[in-house]
């Protein structure tokens, strides 16, 4: 476990408009910060973490529609059904400009690196970013996989189910941010297994506890 008292960190990414939702976790209790601005949550994790979880895709597809780790994302043995990470020059040309919350997760990825270098596959006990996704950790903390809506109310049960008073969390970013806080803490407690390879990212979930055969 991390020494200290420091906090394990979460992060929820979003477009321009929406931003970051971030949540640390310490001794069972949440601390939350938002901003638009990907700069003040690097700051605001430095002053409190070591090890940081964020909901975006932390790579490119090196030639496909979707990711090795989207691909073999599984839970007791079933899929994961997850969002589609295209080639970065497939975003870029897109009309609508849908993938700008990835780059605005690539951004942050890139300030996370010089104090928080990206997960490669091998487990550390130092300072360390990861992705991970909250309906995976979900279904990791389940022991199966369950329905991703009605997401908010979804969430929070598993939250409150697994000790955590989510009341003061109040929106689905926030809740989100929380479940990959659990997840860096987990990560930390290497409780946790993670799906993908290095060349186009690995996704980080809760190693589950339990199995549910329903």
């Amino acid at each position: 476990m991390i020494p200290n008292g420091r906090a394990f960190v979460g992060i929820d990414v979003g477009g321009d408009k929406k931003g970051f939702h971030a949540v640390a976790l310490r001794d069972h209790f949440f601390e939350k910060f938002s901003s638009t601005n990907p700069e003040d949550i690097v700051k605001w994790c430095v002053d409190r973490a070591d090890v940081v979880a964020v909901d975006a895709p932390c790579r490119w597809s090196q030639s496909s529609s979707s990711r090795v780790a989207e691909r073999d994302l599984r839970i007791a043995e079933k899929k994961i059904h997850s969002f589609a990470t295209p080639t970065r020059d497939v975003a870029l040309a897109h009309k609508k400009h849908f993938y700008d919350w990835v780059f605005n997760g690539e951004k942050l990825y890139r300030l996370l690196a010089p104090r928080y270098p990206l997960f490669n596959g091998v487990p550390t006990s130092g300072s360390i970013s990861f992705e991970t996704f909250p309906q995976a950790i979900v279904c990791s903390l389940a022991g199966k996989v369950v329905p991703a809506k009605p997401k908010s109310s979804g969430r929070r049960k598993v939250l409150r189910e697994s000790g955590y008073d989510e009341v003061v969390l109040p929106n689905i970013d926030f809740v989100d941010a929380a479940l990959c806080a659990l997840t860096a803490e987990a990560f930390a407690n290497r409780r946790t297994i993670h799906f993908g390879n290095s060349a186009e990212g690995f996704i980080v979930v809760p190693r589950p506890s339990r199995v549910s055969s329903k």
